[in-house]
């Protein structure tokens, strides 16, 4: 589920929380869904349990993710929006790819093709 690069130059509780971050905007994990307790992903990952609480805090902070005492962490129901806020940004960078591709004098032939190119990929 959850992978690690070590030899990332981010942090490891940074690149737990966005694997998480992915895993809810892509609906795998889903509302109210239960993730796995901060001990058992640290033995899962072989990393220590404060790594996985400091990422769950990030999770937290970003709002992708609720506590309750006792019972563990959840995916939080306003996470159902996360993928649509993450393609609205995704329009909005294409926009702005766009237009600073036409003040570069490239066309909308030239745009498509290399659109194309990439989706082929």
């Amino acid at each position: 589920m959850i992978s690690i690069d070590y030899r990332s130059g981010k942090s490891i509780y940074e690149q737990i929380a966005d694997e998480f971050e992915h895993l809810i905007s892509q609906g795998i994990l889903e509302s109210d869904s239960q993730l796995p307790s901060v001990r058992q992903l640290a033995v899962e990952l072989s990393i220590n349990p404060n790594t996985i609480q400091k990422a769950y805090s990030e999770l937290e902070n970003r709002g992708l993710i609720y506590s309750i005492r006792g019972k563990g962490n959840f995916v939080a129901a306003e996470s159902e929006s996360l993928k649509q806020k993450k393609l609205q940004q995704f329009y909005k960078n294409l926009t702005e790819l766009i237009q600073e591709a036409h003040r570069s004098g490239i066309d909308e032939e030239e745009i498509r093709k290399a659109l194309m190119a990439h989706l082929k990929k």
